[in-house]
């Protein structure tokens, strides 16, 4: 049966957008939830303590966000340290009273910035007494000796953490662990990203025609997002014609010509930071689309539909990779790099390859109920002059997989 994509758009209005503010999210209940989540999985890994300075997970710690982009790149900016029962965020000078009221945390403190940029020549004596600090405070928190998992430091920092008899491990096991499987809260953050995001490609196909660059093509989607609450996009991922195949050419100055293919994977960061993750491909008019354009679209649409079929709870990773859609060989070599992958703040765990990457790149687990997937697919021949991509993003469910992004495939490339 088909969607009516304009229907039931109620959880958007009544979703506060930003984090702290607002009606219609428990948030509360979403920071809390989230956090016990991780504290979980420290257990499970054998984590004591966890020094966070991803703006992403930070943000999924404890909720709190201040630059997201800028504290990608400035990793000493801003931190975080979690243990089974204390959070404690190290937050830029200026800014500690964008968290003072977030119900996760037991304590905001001013950061202190060991960059290069912010020490220069005095990098290595700032490292060494910020290490010592951070030591300290482990220790009062945390115990002496514990197992720490650590996120992007410093080589001196960890070496001086070592030194002082900590156990260093990764963070990631734990927090992709954590992030997988998603709330109930979390779920209408997602729902309200994907309508927002949806919005902004209705407007995007209503004003694509040949002759827009690529690039104004794209703006329509950005203004759109944020408008509607959103915040970034991660990619630059729209193309058209020759520049749609092979997949990740980002997107440029090129003008789009008739009848070209025009193809978009949104990876939005909408509403409350989840990722809205969903890829369509129009045809830019305004005659019909040649045989050749609706089969690659056949082809892409037979491989998303097949394998969003195949997904069910209790699934191993290496029994998806087996049933899923056996890429044809023309298309193989231009294949999307993974059959689908996780979602939720961002791209995340679980990763899941085709059958014939598995013995090389796949890895053991379940597909288990509360993971949002995205399944993708890029139809492309080598040499080939147009590249179709679609993409579907889902929920796992006691009893299968519910689909999350509802966009429409464009009836015209269908057939």
């Amino acid at each position: 049966m088909e969607i009516d994509w304009h229907a039931d758009r109620g959880d958007l209005p009544d979703l506060a957008l930003i984090d702290g503010t607002g009606a219609g999210v428990d948030e509360a209940a979403l920071a809390s939830g989230r956090l016990a989540r991780l504290r979980g999985q420290m257990a499970n890994f054998d984590v004591d303590a966890l020094l966070l300075n991803d703006p992403v997970n930070i943000r999924y710690a404890c909720g709190a966000r201040n630059m997201q982009v800028f504290a990608a790149r400035n990793g000493a900016a801003r931190y975080l340290l979690v243990t089974h029962d204390r959070a404690i965020l190290f937050e830029m000078g200026g800014a500690e009273h964008l968290a003072a009221d977030l119900p996760t945390l037991d304590e905001v403190r001013p950061a202190s910035n060991v960059s290069y940029a912010a020490r220069a020549g005095n990098l290595a004596k700032a490292e060494a007494s910020w290490a010592h600090d951070m030591a300290a405070i482990l220790q009062r928190t945390a115990g002496a000796g514990v197992r720490i998992g650590l996120e992007r430091i410093a080589p001196r920092v960890a070496q001086t953490l070592s030194d002082a008899g900590f156990h260093l491990t990764d963070a990631t096991g734990p927090l992709e662990r954590a992030r997988a499987v998603k709330t109930a809260e979390e779920l209408s953050c997602i729902r309200a990203a994907l309508r927002m995001t949806e919005d902004g490609v209705a407007a995007l196909e209503a004003a694509l025609r040949p002759g827009l660059t690529e690039q104004v093509l794209w703006s329509v989607l950005h203004q759109a997002v944020i408008a509607r609450g959103g915040e970034y996009f991660e990619t630059r991922l729209l193309n058209s014609g020759q520049r749609s195949n092979p997949w990740f050419q980002e997107t440029g100055p090129k003008r789009i010509r008739p009848g070209e293919l025009v193809a978009l994977d949104t990876d939005v960061v909408g509403c409350h930071g989840y990722y809205a993750d969903f890829s369509r491909t129009f045809h830019a008019g305004p005659d019909t689309p040649t045989a050749t354009q609706k089969a690659l679209y056949s082809a892409a649409h037979e491989q998303v539909t097949h394998n969003l079929s195949i997904l069910r709870p209790g699934m191993s990773f290496r029994d998806y990779a087996r049933a899923a859609w056996p890429i044809p060989e023309r298309y193989f070599q231009n294949r999307y790099y993974v059959s689908a992958h996780g979602c939720g703040m961002t791209g995340e765990y679980p990763y899941l390859y085709h059958w014939a990457d598995f013995d090389d790149a796949g890895y053991d687990g379940e597909i288990v109920p509360g993971m949002t997937l995205c399944v993708e697919s890029f139809i492309g021949e080598p040499g080939g002059h147009d590249g179709v991509k679609l993409e579907q993003q889902v929920l796992i469910t006691e009893s299968g997989a519910e689909l999350l992004s509802r966009y429409p495939f464009d009836p015209v490339l269908m057939g």
